[in-house]
């Protein structure tokens, strides 16, 4: 099947689709990435954070795919936000994957009660990343819209992608709508509520008309409306599953039915940005 990709606004285009190692063992993560590889996932989201982006760099090497047919993307550990420490740190990402460039860098957090509330200097830092042509794109994950509306102006330089919860518990409509204002794409992370959302009658009753699984429903709904979405799993069958999505549509009526399934903030299965400070 063929991924679709979308231009973002640097002009790079990343597949819609992706495979994501968040809790990924680091021990497991080489064999893991290279069964999604072998699936035909050519897009893989790793972290600092997640301790496994050594493993992703051997999968990459061993798999013979040129590097221009992937989309790489790792995020700065909350712990190194200070410029010195965000230069150094991705310095360090580069050998860890065994790369000369990234495709995607983020900010993980915006941490707006640590450094001072300071995280539009980070962002100054990883823009330096482009210039230099160590990384092809850079972006945000978690920002809120002032956060977003914050570094934007003080800098100039918007973000490729904020990288934000969205899922069908929360669809995060502020969240979306702040980063199509500025021109920014939309990576969904939790695309499927950890897993909360497969047995909602709504999305099963919609699967069962489609004679697809729920997960695959809702991941479908996620492209419907144009975000960037990277499901995760250890097991090749639901690597496969989830890659499965481009050989049949939602109606406009289904997708409005999966939305209306919004909690609002109650809905967040992860933290609230504007509070979490964990280092």
């Amino acid at each position: 099947m063929t991924v679709p990709s979308i231009t973002l606004n640097d002009s790079s285009t990343i597949p819609q689709l992706g495979f994501g190692v968040f809790l990924v063992p680091p021990e497991a993560t080489a064999e893991t990435v290279t069964k999604a590889l072998e699936v035909g996932y050519r897009h893989i989201d790793t972290a600092q954070m997640y301790r496994n982006e050594t493993g992703v760099g051997e999968a990459i090497a061993a798999s013979g795919i040129p590097r221009d047919e992937l989309w790489v993307t790792t995020k700065l550990d909350n712990a190194l936000h200070r410029p010195d420490d965000a230069r150094r740190s991705f310095a360090e990402s580069l050998e860890r994957l065994r790369l000369e460039r990234v495709d995607l860098f983020l900010i993980h957090w915006p941490l707006p009660t640590l450094y001072d509330g300071d995280f539009v200097s980070t962002w100054h830092t990883l823009a330096e990343f482009v210039q230099d042509g160590r990384a092809r794109s850079v972006g945000v994950s978690n920002f809120l819209p002032d956060h977003l509306d914050r570094i934007v102006e003080v800098t100039g330089v918007v973000p490729a992608v904020n990288q934000i919860e969205v899922h069908p518990y929360f669809t995060n409509e502020a969240g979306r709508e702040a980063a199509r204002r500025h021109g920014a794409a939309v990576e969904a992370w939790s695309p499927i509520a950890r897993g909360d959302v497969l047995d909602d009658p709504v999305i099963m009753k919609i699967a069962e008309a489609r004679g697809r699984t729920p997960s695959q429903v809702t991941l479908r709904w996620h492209l419907e409306r144009g975000d960037i979405v990277f499901p995760k799993s250890l097991h090749e069958e639901r690597m496969r599953e989830n890659f499965e999505l481009f050989d049949f549509t939602l109606t406009p009526d289904e997708v409005a039915e999966i939305s209306a399934l919004d909690q609002g903030p109650s809905g967040r299965r992860g933290p609230d940005p504007a509070t979490f400070a964990r280092i």
